[in-house]
C-alpha cells in the first residue's frame, strides 16, 4: 500500500515536472519570440538609422563638394582680383609716371614761354623766348659767314620786336653783316642809327670805327676822317679811338 502511494506520488510529481517544463519551454519560447521581435525591430531601427545616416553622409558629402567648388571658385576670383589689383597698381603707376612727365613737359614749355634774363654787352636784359631764339639764329648765321642771311635776319628782328632789349646789339651786328657782304652804304646807315640811338653803349666806339671804315670803302675819305675825329673826341680812351688814329695815317 505504501509502495502504491509512493508510486502515485512519484507519478504526480513527474506530471507536475512535465507541466512546469512545458510552461518553462513555452515561456522561453515566448521570451525568445519577443526577443526576436525586439531584435528585428532594433535591427530595423538600426537599418533605418543607418539609412538615414547614410543619406545624411551623402548629403554632407554633396555639401562638402559644393563647398569645395565654391572655395575653388572663390580662389579663382581672388586670383583674378589679385591680377586685377596688380594690373590696377601698374596702371596707376603708369598714370602717375605719365602725369609726372606731362607736368615736367608742361613746366619746360612754360619755362620756354617765360621771359628770360640775358647778359648782353655788360648789361642784363629781360627778353621773351622768341626774341632770344631769333637773335641767336641771326648771330649763328653771322658767325658762319652767311652775311646775307644774317643781315636779313637782323632786319626781320627789328621789324618783329621793336623796342627789344636786343635792339641796340642787333643794329650793331646788322651793320657788321652789311659790311661783311660789302653793302657799305647800308652798313653806314646801320652804324649811324646804332650810335645815334645808343651813344653810351659799350660798342659805340667800335661802331664809329666801323662807320669810318665803311666810308673809306666807298672812297668817302673826308667823311671817314670826320668820323674818326668824332670818335677820338667822344671816346678818347677807347681802343677804337687808338685804332682810328692809326687808320687816319692810311687815309689820303
Amino acid at each position: 500500500m505504501a509502495t502504491l502511494i509512493l508510486a502515485a506520488a512519484g507519478a504526480q510529481a513527474g506530471l507536475f515536472d512535465d507541466e512546469e517544463a512545458r510552461k518553462a519551454i513555452v515561456d522561453l519560447r515566448t521570451r525568445i519570440s519577443t526577443s526576436d521581435e525586439n531584435a528585428r525591430a532594433r535591427i530595423a531601427e538600426l537599418a533605418a538609422t543607418q539609412a538615414q545616416m547614410l543619406e545624411q553622409l551623402t548629403a554632407l558629402r554633396r555639401s562638402l563638394l559644393d563647398l569645395n567648388n565654391q572655395l575653388e571658385a572663390t580662389r579663382a576670383d581672388l586670383a583674378k582680383l589679385r591680377g586685377s589689383d596688380e594690373q590696377l597698381t601698374r596702371d596707376v603707376a603708369d598714370l602717375q609716371r605719365r602725369q609726372k612727365d606731362l607736368a615736367s613737359g608742361l613746366d619746360e614749355r612754360l619755362r620756354k614761354l617765360e621771359p628770360q634774363k640775358v647778359a648782353l654787352d655788360g648789361a642784363e636784359i629781360v627778353v621773351e623766348p622768341g626774341e632770344k631764339r631769333a637773335y641767336d639764329e641771326a648771330m649763328a648765321a653771322l658767325r658762319s659767314g652767311d652775311f646775307d642771311k644774317a643781315s636779313n635776319a637782323y632786319l626781320a628782328f627789328l621789324r618783329r620786336f621793336p623796342g627789344s632789349g636786343f635792339e641796340n646789339s642787333v643794329r650793331f651786328w646788322q651793320g657788321n653783316a652789311l659790311y661783311g657782304k660789302r653793302d657799305y652804304k647800308e652798313a653806314i646807315a646801320a652804324f649811324r642809327a646804332f650810335v645815334t640811338a645808343a651813344p653810351e653803349h659799350p660798342r659805340a666806339p667800335e661802331a664809329m670805327l666801323a662807320l669810318a671804315n665803311s666810308q673809306a670803302e666807298i672812297k668817302d675819305t673826308r667823311g671817314a676822317r670826320k668820323t674818326i675825329d668824332d670818335l677820338v673826341k667822344a671816346y678818347p680812351k677807347s681802343e677804337a679811338a687808338q685804332a682810328g688814329k692809326d687808320r687816319l695815317a692810311t687815309l689820303r
